[in-house]
């Protein structure tokens, strides 16, 4: 693997590249833009760590496997292990926060669904996951209090708020924790808001973190 976790000054932090932990239908307005219906139940998946690239560098998308739809998510680098933990244990193994595209193969996804097949491939490709530098948690303050967005092509497509989560931080990476152990490296995804949609080879991305991380990247 060449990717490595960095700080937002571009200094490597010494952690491995793990797994990606990710909950799906954590957003409310998400939810309803893609007529789902919310469940009780958390919905988990898992994208391997050949998925994660560097967003600040040019990413490729899929050729001819239809729409590949941006999914832009705050992520959390784990820093210590964590099974079957409460709430209150997870902010000490957290070692901070950053973006995160949980690209999607829509139409491969959908056609998986209608087939009650799993849809591991829609989600967990190579370069599934670009993933920008971290800011250390005790820079940002409340986790459930920052504001994050996506511009494509210099216009607003999503704009996310941690308030609006249907589960909050520490709950996801808790009720993950009860089925899988997370471990230093590790990242988690915790959903995504409204404003999904396709990205073309030539797009140009900007993503902002609260006041902390601002970055340029591209589709090639």
């Amino acid at each position: 693997m060449s990717y490595q976790h960095k700080d937002q000054q571009g200094n490597l932090i010494d952690l491995p590249s793990g797994k990606v932990l990710c909950i799906g239908q954590n957003y409310q307005d998400h939810i309803a833009e893609m007529n789902s219906k919310t469940a009780p139940e958390a919905l988990f998946f898992i994208k391997p760590n050949t998925a994660v690239v560097d967003i600040n560098q040019p990413f490729l998308i899929p050729q001819q496997l239809g729409a590949v739809h941006n999914e832009t998510e705050l992520a959390v680098l784990i820093k210590a292990p964590l099974t079957k933990v409460t709430p209150e244990q997870v902010l000490e193994a957290v070692w901070g926060y950053g973006l995160a595209l949980d690209l999607t193969l829509r139409d491969q996804q959908k056609k998986l669904k209608e087939l009650g097949r799993p849809w591991e491939i829609a989600k967990g490709f190579d370069g599934a996951c670009p993933v920008s530098a971290f800011v250390a948690a005790e820079q940002l303050g409340d986790v459930q209090q920052l504001q994050f967005s996506l511009k494509v092509n210099g216009e607003f497509r999503q704009q996310g708020d941690t308030r609006m989560m249907i589960r909050s931080v520490t709950q996801i990476i808790s009720e993950m924790s009860q089925f899988f152990t997370l471990l230093p490296g590790d990242l988690v995804l915790t959903g995504t808001p409204a404003g999904v949609g396709p990205l073309n080879t030539g797009d140009q991305l900007e993503l902002a973190l609260a006041n902390k991380l601002h970055i340029k990247t591209s589709v090639r």
